[in-house]
């Protein structure tokens, strides 16, 4: 691993990404608590589905931002850039409809969306750089 490929892990805009990881679990796991539970007809809560995508795309962050950094070819990175625009995208639209659960943890979803909003920002002026 060369000097610059292990300089991202300390970059502002990686640390945002695993903070909001760590976050998204957090939450995840405090909604599931409360949307596991079957609805009055029986079915189950279909915003529990949301709750572990918000996870899986949040950890899917850091993985695009260490293969956008490690690609060499401009198209692979532009790809990887893209995945990275559409991942924050599905993300912030899976908080909104969290949002709409009836469950306790949807404050919470507040504070994740605004650590989305410092990440789009870093996000803008790290594709600068590449």
């Amino acid at each position: 691993m060369s000097h610059k490929a292990g300089s991202y892990f300390n970059s502002a805009i990686y640390k945002k990404a695993q903070e909001i990881g760590t976050l998204s679990k957090h939450i995840s796991d405090y909604l599931s608590t409360d949307l596991a539970p079957l609805c009055e007809n029986g079915q189950e809560n279909p915003n529990i589905y949301f709750s572990g995508d918000i996870v899986q795309q949040s950890i899917s962050l850091s993985t695009e931002l260490i293969k956008a950094e490690e690609s060499s070819f401009s198209e692979k990175k532009h790809l990887h850039l893209h995945t990275l625009e559409w991942l924050t995208y599905r993300l912030f639209q899976n908080c909104k409809r969290l949002e709409q659960s009836s469950s306790n943890g949807r404050d919470f979803l507040l504070i994740l969306k605004k650590e989305i909003k410092k990440f789009k920002k870093l996000q803008k002026q790290w594709m600068l750089t590449l």
